[in-house]
């Protein structure tokens, strides 16, 4: 797979950010990777030294009422979104691939009165399974 994320940059990212989300009531999961060089199924693991070949970062945030984002980003340069709520069940699972060097964009949308995000392409446009 080509290296399109740097996923070293991006889970310092996720760090640096995860006190400001603690802060905003938000509990945020330890940082996960994907070994390429393991063997199938590949597990996630939590300590960074014990992959050789990372193919993908993510992170489980929930919020209140049990209201759940999980992110997994890819170094191909595609993020796979996923929102739960008790109260409305999966929203959906958005895979988002960068396009032309650029990465997708999340907006917030209001659908029926119930607020989501929906993955757009760096063209405005919505992504496949938005």
């Amino acid at each position: 797979m080509e290296r399109i994320v740097d996923l070293d940059a991006a889970a310092t990212e996720i760090e640096r950010r995860r006190g400001v989300w603690a802060g905003a009531g938000l509990e945020v999961g330890a940082v996960t990777w994907r070994d390429e060089a393991a063997t199938w199924p590949q597990p996630l693991e939590t300590d960074r030294g014990r992959v050789r070949d990372p193919d993908s970062v993510g992170v489980r945030i929930v919020g209140a009422e049990s209201a759940e984002l999980e992110v997994t980003l890819f170094r191909g340069g595609w993020a796979d979104v996923g929102f739960f709520s008790a109260r409305t069940g999966w929203e959906g699972v958005i895979e988002a691939p960068a396009s032309l060097g650029k990465p997708p964009v999340l907006v917030r949308t209001e659908a029926g009165g119930a607020r989501r995000w929906v993955a757009t392409s760096p063209h405005g446009g919505p992504l496949r399974g938005a």
